[in-house]
């Protein structure tokens, strides 16, 4: 199979079919083999209905239904797990992204090389106040951060090589930062591609503004495991040395000062370095045990459930209720 096309998807159920009636077209237009995987992850009106009756009129539209909402990282997740095709593209399902830019992002993985290729709406038709300028600042950091040159982290029209969504781990709400995760996993070939953008047809946007501030709070979250993920006691245990040497610094300095140059000056406890001692001793000692601890959290973690599926549609093989 040529093409992995997967979908994530909440309370879409106005625009499933005109999106599946567009992505068949470029399909057969190109002579394709493909599959399109729809992910619904816990939609409230009849997007799963749409999704069996599309399945029921094309063999190759396959759908995954979570239990409940569990986030788009979860979705795409299981999008990468059950996708069969060389190359993944990822899509979203309001019609803001177009479908006649697949051929030319299949090329650039079949032909250039690419590891991945992200879609970069260069001209978007959000709200400049609340979409747009945040936008710009999110990808701004994002980029100095993480070290990945891409203007637009978030585009969800993204294309991979099959082995690239079969070696990252997406979770949490990590789905904004997965050319990092593919980087880090040793994928290099990475690049860009300007796609057009267009405006929501049917429903209303799923995202406010908290995604933003979430979206920050994960980057602080994948620049330490990009830095320190593997080795928390580089981080912690630096530290923790370091405060506690800084403790011990200033107990013997109070020990000195007190038998050899001040005898009978004030007791060491009323001292307020002596606080400063013991305090910076103490927080050292709970840093380096923390990235002990870390340390063998790594070494013995064992994978847990993120998501329960509840249905699924046309998948080969049956994947467990609680996905790994």
């Amino acid at each position: 199979m040529q093409l992995s096309i997967v979908i994530p998807l909440l309370n879409e159920e106005e625009s499933l079919l005109e999106l599946h009636d567009w992505i068949v077209s470029v399909m057969q237009s190109n002579h394709f083999s493909y599959e399109i995987l729809f992910v619904d992850d816990g939609s409230t009106d009849n997007s799963w209905s749409v999704i069996s009756e599309l399945s029921e009129q094309n063999a190759n539209v396959k759908g995954i239904r979570f239990h409940k909402n569990f986030g788009k990282s979860q979705a795409l997740h299981a999008g990468f797990k059950a996708a069969e095709g060389d190359v993944i593209i990822t899509m979203d399902a309001d019609l803001q992204d177009n479908p006649e830019e697949i051929p030319e992002l299949y090329s650039l993985i079949t032909t250039d090389g690419y590891d991945l290729i992200s879609g970069w709406k260069k001209k978007r038709f959000d709200s400049v106040l609340f979409k747009n300028l945040p936008s710009k600042l999110f990808n701004w950091a994002a980029k100095k951060t993480s070290g990945v040159k891409l203007h637009d982290f978030n585009c969800g029209l993204k294309a991979y090589n099959n082995s690239v969504v079969k070696n990252i781990e997406v979770s949490g709400e990590m789905h904004r930062y997965i050319p990092v995760l593919a980087k880090n996993a040793g994928f290099s070939k990475i690049g860009e591609k300007v796609v057009k953008h267009q405006a929501r047809k049917y429903g209303k946007t799923k995202f406010g503004m908290e995604r933003f501030i979430n979206g920050f709070l994960d980057l602080i979250t994948i620049w330490f495991v990009s830095r320190f993920g593997k080795r928390p006691m580089h981080l912690f245990g630096a530290l923790g040395v370091l405060m506690f040497t800084i403790g011990f610094g200033f107990a013997i300095y109070l020990g000195i000062d007190k038998l050899f140059l001040n005898p009978f000056g004030r007791l060491i406890t009323d001292r307020p370095q002596f606080f400063i001692s013991l305090a910076a001793m103490i927080i050292g000692t709970q840093l380096f045990l923390a990235g002990f601890i870390g340390e063998i959290l790594i070494r013995s973690r064992r994978n847990e459930p993120r998501y329960r599926i509840a249905e699924e549609i046309n998948l080969n093989s049956t994947q467990t209720q609680y996905s790994l």
